[in-house]
């Protein structure tokens, strides 16, 4: 079992959800993944077991990268973690010629309204040829990204949409 932040600023993704979002993105064999607002990073973590080549984490929580940090010491688990705001490591990530193949994004559900619409503007910018961003929101208010929605799934509040590019 994973462990996660205290408090409620920490919104885990479920084993239900985790599950059915491997089963519909299928094999992610040597993708090179990027975990934003990573939280416990079970996404990450997850992809590297199925056989991600790298994953990245990023969030701005201490708390979030101390329990990210714990998992994958826990699991014996390579990553890359990065402790700072989301826009700012994207940035950061695109001026560097970070690129991936696959992008969790799964923000407080709460986001703030500035950060929602630079969002999936910043995330463009990483994103290698082919590649696919899994996002997570509230089904009453989902995230917007100007990407095509290959697949929708609701579990409960949660909206699971996978993009391509």
């Amino acid at each position: 079992m994973l462990r996660a932040p205290h408090g409620a600023a920490t919104r885990p993704t479920s084993e239900k959800v985790r599950e059915a979002i491997f089963n519909i993105l299928g094999t992610v064999e040597g993708a090179r993944v990027l975990d934003l607002f990573a939280g416990s990073g079970a996404l990450g973590i997850e992809a590297l077991s199925r056989g991600a080549a790298e994953a990245t984490f990023v969030d701005k929580a201490a708390p979030a990268i101390r329990a990210l940090g714990a998992n994958l010491e826990a699991l014996g688990a390579d990553g890359i973690v990065f402790r700072s705001e989301a826009r700012r490591y994207l940035g950061s990530a695109s001026r560097s010629g970070r690129s991936y193949d696959l992008v969790f994004l799964d923000p407080p559900y709460r986001l703030d309204a500035a950060l929602a619409r630079a969002l999936p503007e910043a995330i463009k910018a990483v994103l290698a040829p082919g590649a696919t961003v899994v996002s997570e929101s509230d089904r009453r208010a989902p995230l917007e990204i100007d990407l095509p929605i290959e697949d929708e799934r609701r579990y409960g509040d949660t909206l699971i949409r996978i993009h391509g590019s």
